[in-house]
């Protein structure tokens, strides 16, 4: 029979799960509505547009950068719970303000409140650590991403078909979703972190990009993992910046289609993330499960490069999927040097990491694609150094192994 803690712990963990699911869902509603309202704005011009939408993602993830660290600190010293609320009502009332958003300068607005608010994820990862032993950790991380995964089989799918009756109404959907969640949080979500726990005071001087990097660099196995995160985190940014202007461009798919095809991606993401991680770690360990994982994704990566029609590009989605098994592997490698008052530094500290990539990918990866547009030559060329990336984090992934057989074992 379980015990009462287990039961408590395996209770916790539902909530959270369902905490990340309905955050996710708001997120995923968005996406192939967003990048269409800005090339509205800018008068139907997909060229203009894919500049924008990179500034719009750089910004996105510099707000990342700076406040990840901050709101990791304040975890630490006051609990998972609080943030996680702050963070989903936060949001909610951002959605609001970007749906009546009149003019482009309004929307960028928006979208540096939301890169603010946006932490419940990081929180989440470290919320799993308060309340699961180590050895279950890269499990549990697979199903934490399955519950992202979740939020994008049904996000896209509800915000392309609520984009073909107005480009905004996605946005009111995104907003109930993420006060329902404030909502449920209130009232259902138990603070997983216990007093005695909790670091003596707000380390601030940790809070900050230089802090973060300085956590991570302290144990060399660390700092390579988090190299290797760093590169997979880069190719990842090519997601979100590119699929819905790329499809538009090279295949002319609507919102409906775009949701429908990032649904796609998220049945493929959530089969692998809840049914697969734990038993290909068990299995195969953590080292081998993250090659697998990068080569897989690699490989996807170069499908979406080269594939002459959408009937093609849609093949490579599962491929993607089973890159969702590397990160669960990663995150819970990561967890096992610092302990429980350090968690959520540590968790800010790599979602400083994915800002970093956030302000480089976008800009990277939507200006080579505006210049392959312009030039009218190899229109995949931002998805195959996707695949270069994921290439070179699978050699970070090997030479970090090679230096602690025991810590990627």
């Amino acid at each position: 029979m379980l015990t009462i803690s287990t039961r408590r712990r395996q209770a916790a963990f539902i909530f959270i799960l369902i905490t990340v699911a309905l955050d996710m869902l708001a997120l995923g509603v968005m996406i192939p509505v967003l990048p269409k309202l800005i090339t509205e704005f800018e008068g139907g011009d997909i060229s203009g547009a894919a500049g924008v939408v990179g500034i719009f993602g750089f910004s996105w993830a510099l707000m990342q950068f700076l406040f990840q660290p901050v709101l990791g600190a304040l975890s630490d010293r006051f609990g998972r719970r609080p943030i996680v609320l702050a963070s989903n009502f936060g949001l909610g009332l951002d959605y609001i303000f970007m749906a009546l958003a009149p003019s482009l300068p309004f929307l960028f607005i928006g979208r540096l409140i939301s890169g603010v608010t946006a932490a419940s994820f990081s929180t989440a990862s470290a919320y799993v650590a308060d309340i699961t032993p180590e050895e279950k950790r890269a499990g549990r991380y697979g199903m934490l991403g399955a519950a992202f995964g979740f939020g994008f089989v049904l996000g896209p799918a509800i915000g392309g078909a609520l984009g073909n009756y107005g480009l905004r109404l996605p946005f009111y959907a995104a907003a109930a979703l993420s006060l329902l969640n404030a909502l449920y949080g209130y009232f259902i979500l138990p603070e997983s972190l216990s007093e005695k726990k909790r670091a003596p005071r707000i380390a601030w001087r940790g809070a900050n990009i230089f802090g973060a990097l300085k956590l991570l660099g302290a144990q060399r196995e660390l700092a390579m993992l988090a190299g290797a995160v760093f590169l997979s985190y880069l190719a990842h940014e090519s997601l979100p910046s590119l699929f819905v202007l790329y499809t538009d461009y090279r295949y002319h798919w609507d919102a409906k289609t775009t949701g429908w095809a990032l649904t796609i991606v998220g049945v493929s993401q959530t089969i692998v993330s809840g049914g697969l991680v734990r038993p290909a770690v068990a299995r195969l360990g953590e080292r081998k499960t993250l090659v697998v994982a990068l080569a897989f994704g690699s490989l996807g990566f170069a499908v979406y490069a080269f594939a002459s029609n959408d009937w093609l590009f849609l093949s490579a989605p599962p491929l993607i999927a089973l890159w969702a098994m590397a990160n669960p592997a990663f995150q819970g490698l990561a967890t096992r040097f610092k302990g429980a008052s350090e968690q959520g530094r540590l968790q800010g500290a790599l979602a400083s990491l994915r800002g970093v990539s956030g302000m480089i990918g976008p800009l990277l990866f939507t200006q080579i694609f505006a210049a392959s547009v312009d030039a009218r030559i190899f229109p995949g060329a931002s998805y195959f150094l996707a695949a270069a990336l994921l290439a070179a984090s699978l050699l970070v992934a090997l030479a970090a192994t090679r230096a602690s057989q025991t810590a990627l074992r």
